[in-house]
C-alpha cells in the first residue's frame, strides 16, 4: 500500500461476518482463490481453474454488504475514494485471505487469495533441495521470481521457516499484507505489516537496520529505493529475501537494472553482481498425480564466480548457458526442470512442451542430449 492508505487489519466484532462462510468453504474445497462479482455466483479457483459454486447470483447490494462488512470505516472511505483496496482477513488461527476489493463497471468486486497458516515443508513443495541450502547462507540477496500466483510467497515462507527452526537469529519481515504467520522457534521472527505496524516501505526500510536483524524479508522489489536498501543490507552481512515479477533469471537481472536511472546502472550492476546470492524463478503447472495437483517448474541461478563475472560484464545473454554449465553446483534452467518433471511423471509431455522456453531443446533433453555450454568465460 502507499503512504496514507488505511490500515489493513481485519474487522473484529461479536458477530461473525457472513462472508466468512465463503472463506471457510474455500478452505474446505482447497481453493486458492474466491471471486465475488455482481451478476454471478461466487466462484472458487481450484487447481488453477475457476469453478462455479451453488450460491445465488450476487446483486449490487448483496456484494456490497458482504465485502463492506469486513472493512473498517477508514477502509471503506479509502475504497470509495480510490476504487480499490488491498487488505487481509484472518479466519481462525491458521488461515488468512489476501483480499483485493475493486470496482469494475461501477460495481464492487473482490478477489481473495487463501494463505494457509500451515507453512509447508520444502519436500511438500516439490522444489529442488538446493533451495534449502540457499536458505542456510548468512548473507547475500535471494530473489524468488515468477508471475502472480506461482507460489513465490510460499517458497520464501518455507525458507524463512527453515531458518526459524534451525538458527538462533532475528528475522525481520516487511510485508503488505502479512500472509504467513511465523511462530518463534529457534529464531525470533518480527513481522511488520505496512499500514498497521509501519506507514510504508520507506519508513520500514529506514528503521530496519536499527532492529538488529540477521535475516530480512522484503515483500516485493518495487523501486530502486527498495532494491538499494536490500543490497545495502546484503553487503553488510545480512541474508535478504525478496520477490520480483520476472519470468526467468536473465529477465530478473534486466528488471532489477531497469529500476535504476541510466546514470546509476553501472554502479547498481556491480553492486548487484557482488550481493546476489541466488535467483529462484518459478512457474506453477497442473500436475498429473493425485497428491500434487499443482507442481512448480523451477529455474535456479546461483552466484558463482562465472555468474558474477557475466553480470558485471553486461553479458546477460550468456547466463542461460552458464546455468546449464552449473548444474553440478545446483543450478538448473526451466528446460532441465521440465525434463525432470516429465520423466518423474509429475506432468505430462504435452503440457511440458507448451511451457518450454524452447521446445526443441526440451525434446533433445528428454533424449539425453543437452547443448554444449562452451564459450562463456
Amino acid at each position: 500500500m502507499t503512504k496514507g492508505q488505511p490500515i489493513t487489519s481485519p474487522v473484529h466484532s461479536d458477530k461473525t461476518p457472513e462472508i466468512e462462510k465463503w472463506f471457510r468453504s474455500a478452505i474446505k474445497a482447497d481453493a486458492s482463490d474466491l471471486h465475488l462479482k455482481v451478476g454471478m455466483a461466487p466462484k472458487f479457483r481450484i487447481h488453477g481453474k475457476l469453478i462455479n459454486t451453488t450460491g445465488d447470483l450476487l446483486t449490487e447490494t448483496r456484494a456490497e454488504e458482504l465485502i463492506f462488512e469486513i472493512m473498517s470505516e477508514e477502509q471503506k472511505q479509502y475504497f470509495m475514494e480510490n476504487g480499490s483496496l488491498d487488505f487481509a482477513y484472518q479466519v481462525g488461527d491458521m488461515d488468512r485471505f489476501r483480499i483485493n476489493a475493486f470496482r469494475q463497471r461501477g460495481f464492487i468486486s473482490m478477489a481473495a487469495r487463501h494463505i494457509s497458516g500451515r507453512i509447508p515443508a520444502f519436500e511438500s513443495l516439490h522444489i529442488p533441495p538446493v533451495v534449502e541450502k540457499i536458505a542456510e547462507h548468512h548473507d547475500g540477496l535471494v530473489l524468488v521470481t515468477g508471475p502472480t500466483g506461482c507460489g513465490k510467497t510460499t517458497t520464501i515462507a518455507s525458507m524463512i521457516d527453515h531458518i526459524n527452526r534451525s538458527r538462533a537469529c532475528h528475522i525481520v519481515t516487511v510485508e503488505d499484507p502479512i500472509e504467513f504467520l511465523h511462530v518463534d522457534k529457534k529464531a525470533i521472527v518480527s513481522q511488520r505489516e505496512i499500514g498497521i505496524d509501519v506507514p510504508d516501505y520507506e519508513d520500514a526500510l529506514r528503521s530496519m537496520m536499527r532492529m538488529d536483524p540477521d535475516v530480512v524479508m522484503i515483500g516485493e522489489m518495487r523501486d530502486n529505493e527498495t532494491l538499494t536498501a536490500a543490497m545495502r543490507a546484503a553487503e553488510t552481512g545480512h541474508l535478504v529475501f525478496a520477490t520480483l515479477h520476472a519470468n526467468n533469471a536473465s529477465q530478473t537481472i534486466q528488471r532489477i537494472l531497469d529500476l535504476f536511472p541510466q546514470e546509476e546502472r553501472d554502479l547498481a550492476r556491480q553492486t548487484f553482481a557482488m550481493t546476489i546470492r541466488a535467483v529462484v524463478s518459478q512457474m506453477l503447472l497442473p500436475g498429473i498425480r493425485p497428491e500434487a495437483k499443482r507442481i512448480p517448474a523451477v529455474e535456479i541461478l546461483i552466484r558463482t564466480p562465472i555468474i558474477r563475472k557475466l553480470i558485471a560484464e553486461k553479458r546477460e545473454s550468456d547466463i542461460p548457458t552458464a546455468i546449464r554449465a552449473g548444474e553440478g553446483e545446483g543450478m538448473q534452467d526451466f528446460t532441465e526442470s521440465l525434463r525432470k518433471l516429465v520423466q518423474e511423471e509429475w506432468i505430462d509431455l504435452k503440457l511440458a512442451r507448451q511451457y518450454a522456453p524452447n521446445v526443441e531443446e526440451l525434446d533433445m533433453a528428454l533424449k539425453g542430449i543437452r547443448s554444449a555450454a562452451a564459450g562463456i568465460l
